[in-house]
């Protein structure tokens, strides 16, 4: 798992079936101090995370496996927002 920030949304009109309805939002991965590091990906999220609040991300198959359709088939999700994270204890 990772930590991130939700800076911003994304809106494609176009996009794979298995994203129809999903919200996604750009994410910037976080230290446990809250700073930035790397590059800010796209993540469907899954629980309801809103811009500003810091996130547990999983990527691959872990974002993946976060939601099936109904055919029980797994859907194109690269990265998924599965936590909100309440504070950083140190």
């Amino acid at each position: 798992m990772y930590m991130g920030r939700v800076v911003g949304s994304i809106e494609a009109s176009q996009k794979d079936e298995s994203l129809v309805g999903r919200k996604l939002m750009i994410v910037q991965q976080v230290n446990s101090d809250g700073e930035a590091l790397k590059q800010e990906v796209v993540a469907a999220d899954t629980v309801g995370a809103g811009i500003g609040e810091y996130v547990l991300l999983v990527r691959g198959a872990g974002a993946r496996k976060t939601q099936r359709d109904n055919r029980g088939q797994h859907d194109v999700l690269d990265c998924a927002i599965v936590g909100i994270i309440d504070r950083f204890n140190k």
